[in-house]
């Protein structure tokens, strides 16, 4: 999500609250009644790798530098106290947040200088233990998250090495152009850098999918025999028919370039689906 779609909060019984200036890390409201912060910042050349520092499932964040007793930490501490849910923005680019919602402080490590966050589970009270959930829970849910983190890291990197154009027909309409994966996310040999991944528009991104369209270690553009031989008005013959044959655009950078070992693997599959 763009900072610029942030910056303006949201609306709470008539009033505008702010998610924060985007400039530090632990942020309370000035309109919250309790003692306990409503976000927290990770930027992406921040001077904290919060999300790499992971113990069981459970990600650091480390307190605001300085007097351990400062008002940030004071409200980060309270939001344990309270089991109070915080909002989560992670940098994954220039200007760009993943929000990851709800999440809870469950421990308190003043030694370290850091409490610890869990992604978004369910809790219990269990007769005043706080909020308590199991260590596979714990693992499974941050794992959803960081994938989430990853396909997003993966579709920005992507539609900027293809300057945001279809690989197929060179559409530049952001709206219309999708990062596809080469080797499907759950296969075997699946990566999320953009040596797996191809800038493809909606229709053409749904064709390869779907193995109507495949595109060999050359980078020349097949289009399945039965859609060759079909009759089937202007979309058909132009937006897909009119690609049999062609090259597709390739990153100017070669380390950037579709890796051809697993464009061949992706190719065997359509070439026994047609």
């Amino acid at each position: 999500m763009p900072l610029s779609a942030l910056r303006d909060g949201f609306q709470f019984e008539g009033q505008r609250i702010s998610f924060g200036s985007f400039m530090k890390g632990i942020h309370r409201a000035k309109e919250q009644r309790g003692p306990a912060a409503l976000t927290l910042l990770t930027a992406v050349h921040g001077p904290y790798d919060d999300f790499d520092d992971v113990e069981g499932g459970l990600v650091h964040y480390r307190y605001r530098a300085g007097a351990i007793d400062q008002p940030d930490n004071r409200h980060l501490r309270a939001a344990l106290e309270l089991q109070s849910p915080l909002i989560y923005f992670r940098g994954i680019g220039d200007g760009q947040y993943a929000v990851i919602a709800p999440v809870f402080v469950v421990a308190d490590d003043p030694a370290a200088g850091l409490v610890k966050l869990e992604m978004g589970l369910p809790f219990e009270d269990v007769q005043g233990d706080g909020i308590v959930s199991s260590d596979g829970a714990r693992r499974e849910q941050f794992a959803m998250v960081a994938r989430r983190l990853d396909q997003v890291r993966f579709r920005r990197d992507v539609l900027r090495v293809y300057r945001g154009r279809c690989a197929v027909c060179s559409l530049k309409e952001r709206a219309l152009v999708e990062a596809a994966h080469i080797i499907g996310w759950r296969q075997a040999g699946s990566v999320e850098t953009v040596v797996n991944g191809l800038a493809l528009c909606a229709i053409h991104h749904r064709a390869y999918d779907r193995n109507l369209m495949g595109i060999d270690p050359r980078g020349t553009v097949h289009i399945g025999q039965r859609l060759l031989r079909e009759i089937d008005g202007p979309m058909l013959k132009a937006g897909l028919q009119g690609f049999h044959g062609a090259e597709i655009l390739q990153p100017h950078a070669p380390q950037h370039r579709p890796d051809p070992d697993r464009l061949a693997v992706r190719f065997e599959e359509f070439e026994a689906a047609t």
